[in-house]
């Protein structure tokens, strides 16, 4: 017997969800799409996806939406508002939010759906564009059990890593716990590589060292040559991981936690977008520690 391939929708065909939603196309799923600017859909419509008008039509001939927009307010809109997906989707359609999102709005979500006969899950990821290109994100999910095992199959079409971590909203306090990590280090990496310009090193030399010590990590030995490069081609862009680190100040304020190292990497983010680089990847960090007057004068 023929395995079933459910009818999937794909909502938000940005920087990484073009490659994710190709990835649904070539597992042989009907993929219908939609995108706020239609164009980004062409190369998938010309492969065999279906565009259609609206995210609640999307909903409505789909078994199972996936969406990956850009800040939580375009959330809770295409979730929420009227002829949104909530309101639009067939019964026992499973809804899946890869966006980084607030957790309070996924729950909002998973409560709304359960009272329409749908599930909901947020699911964010981690691994950038080139996670998505090569299907090795990491998806972290809040939700359902149940909802979780019947989508389990398709998220692996996306990712190497997909762990259900809780009830609805742990998929995106999972995701807030994982930009803490990488905020700081960044810094960490921002410094180290602004040290090494500074005093003489030999940056390429220096991270065929490094990466093979104790401070080895995937930001260091990926992200520290880009850096002294100059090379800040968005993988993931500043803007959004802004709004990211927001989204985690605020839940810290929620649960009494002072994060200082959160704080202060937001705000270093904060200034490249203040100076217009926010359409830039995170590696452009390198460039406040580079200003003209130096370190001290940027802190």
């Amino acid at each position: 017997m023929a395995e079933f391939k459910p009818s999937v929708g794909f909502i938000g065909l940005g920087h990484m969800g073009q490659h994710m939603a190709g990835q649904i196309l070539a597992g042989g799923h009907t993929l219908n799409v939609y995108n706020r600017t239609r164009s980004k859909a062409d190369t998938l419509v010309s492969e065999g996806a279906v565009w259609q008008d609206s995210p609640g039509v999307v909903a409505s001939v789909s078994d199972v939406v996936i969406t990956i927009v850009g800040y939580p307010a375009d959330v809770e809109a295409i979730y929420l508002g009227t002829g949104g997906i909530v309101e639009s989707a067939r019964s026992g359609t499973v809804l899946i939010d890869m966006t980084t999102s607030r957790p309070a709005l996924a729950e909002r979500i998973a409560e709304a759906a359960s009272a329409r006969g749908l599930s909901a899950l947020d699911a964010p990821v981690s691994g950038g564009d080139s996670g998505a290109r090569e299907a090795k994100l990491a998806i972290m999910v809040g939700g359902t059990a149940e909802a979780f095992e019947r989508v389990k199959p398709l998220l692996a079409k996306m990712g190497t890593n997909v762990a259900l971590m809780g009830p609805a909203g742990a998929g995106q306090h999972t995701k807030m716990a994982n930009q803490l990590a990488i905020a700081s280090t960044m810094l960490a990496v921002a410094e180290s590589m602004t040290y090494a310009k500074r005093s003489g090193l030999d940056p390429a030399q220096l991270l065929s060292v490094l990466g093979t010590g104790a401070a080895s990590s995937h930001l260091l030995n990926s992200v520290g040559l880009r850096m002294v490069n100059e090379d800040f081609a968005p993988g993931f862009f500043v803007s959004l991981f802004v709004k990211d680190m927001t989204i985690a100040l605020e839940e810290a304020d929620r649960l009494n936690l002072d994060l200082p190292g959160l704080a202060l990497a937001r705000s270093l983010y904060q200034k490249l977008i203040d100076d217009g680089f926010g359409a830039e990847g995170t590696e452009a960090l390198y460039r406040v520690y580079n200003a003209l007057h130096g370190i001290r004068r940027c802190l």
